[in-house]
């Protein structure tokens, strides 16, 4: 008797259309909500310990044994775990970033990334398409908005190696004793990182008030706290002071437009030493705006949340500094980071 096969469904090429991309994005909240789940019933944790059985993970986190299975079935098939027969590991990734004895743990950052006060924007998105930014006043860029407070105490552990790797490219040609001026500093670790390389250095820290506390807490922390100086308010409208030798601009430009961004840098320019130097953090996509894709995709977070900011590209960046008076901007790659430093000299 002839047996009959049923072909696998086949993933779509250039002559074969396939409904999974829809089907996987429409899903895609899913994603989100297992990732959450995971982390806080600590499942990540719980593998790294050695759980490594449906059974005994879910006895580790308290929970059912068919609820586990399911859970890390599909962590396997987005890439957060990888299995053996019956048995659940971490991947790299997993392992660095999710198990909670890691000294790089993020869990905590999803308290903030997920919260609604950004998420909620992107349930209007097709009114912010039409038009041109977000339909919710000045979106996260309002006065002294309470989603930085959650930023600074949330996203620390994401970005303390970024700032380390910013050390290494700007070091090099500070002078001995370097005044630092740290702008949007948010939890402060940028301008913590100098202030602990550089025995000498002093830091002035800007931003809204009650973030500042967060910094504040975190320079004490790092022993840097007498070395510490922190202005209130608006990076618009606060006196810098300086001269400064740096001024670090981290993930602050691309919430803006074109013309507030060369405002403000011509501002930076004003307070720096005649030798100094704006090192900025940055999304910077290439000039296609598609690739890499972090970088390309985070224009979308930037249309729904601010009226005007965007992820810029490098010769846009390179147009601003210049025209607000800079005399050379060039771009450096921050791997394993998805981050691009632009170092610009006065």
């Amino acid at each position: 008797m002839a047996v009959r096969t049923i072909p696998e469904p086949q993933t779509a090429t250039a002559t074969q259309p396939s409904l999974a991309l829809f089907f996987e994005t429409i899903n895609a909240y899913q994603r989100t909500e297992a990732l959450k789940s995971a982390l806080e019933l600590d499942v990540f944790t719980a593998i790294g310990e050695g759980k490594r059985a449906a059974e005994s993970i879910a006895a580790r986190c308290g929970a059912s044994e068919r609820g586990i299975r399911i859970l890390c079935d599909y962590l396997v098939t987005i890439g957060f775990l990888n299995k053996q027969d019956a048995s659940y590991g971490l991947t790299a990734d997993s392992a660095m970033f999710l198990d909670r004895r890691s000294p790089t743990y993020v869990g905590g950052t999803v308290a903030f990334l997920a919260s609604p006060m950004l998420t909620d924007a992107f349930k209007s998105l097709t009114a912010a398409v039409r038009n041109g930014g977000t339909t919710g006043g000045e979106g996260t860029i309002a006065p002294e908005h309470p989603v930085w407070v959650e930023f600074a105490r949330a996203m620390a552990p994401m970005m303390a190696l970024p700032a380390q790797l910013l050390t290494d490219i700007a070091s090099p040609g500070l002078p001995p004793n370097p005044r630092i001026l740290d702008i949007a500093a948010g939890h402060g670790l940028f301008g913590i990182a100098f202030a602990r390389r550089h025995a000498g250095a002093r830091v002035t820290a800007v931003d809204w008030p009650n973030v500042l506390q967060v910094a504040r807490e975190n320079a004490r922390q790092a022993g840097v706290g007498d070395r510490y100086r922190t202005v209130p308010g608006s990076a618009f409208d606060v006196d810098f002071g300086g001269p400064y030798d740096l001024a670090l601009i981290t993930n602050f430009l691309h919430h803006f437009g074109p013309e507030q961004c060369e405002a403000f840098l011509r501002k930076v320019h004003s307070a720096l030493a005649s030798e100094g130097r704006a090192l900025t953090l940055e999304f910077v996509p290439n000039p296609d705006r598609i690739t890499p894709t972090l970088p390309a995709q985070f224009s979308l977070i930037m249309l729904g949340g601010t009226p005007e900011g965007d992820a810029y590209t490098f010769p846009e960046f390179e147009r601003m500094f210049a025209n607000a008076g800079f005399s050379e901007t060039v771009m450096h790659e921050l791997p394993p980071t998805f981050f691009r430093v632009l170092v610009s000299n006065k």
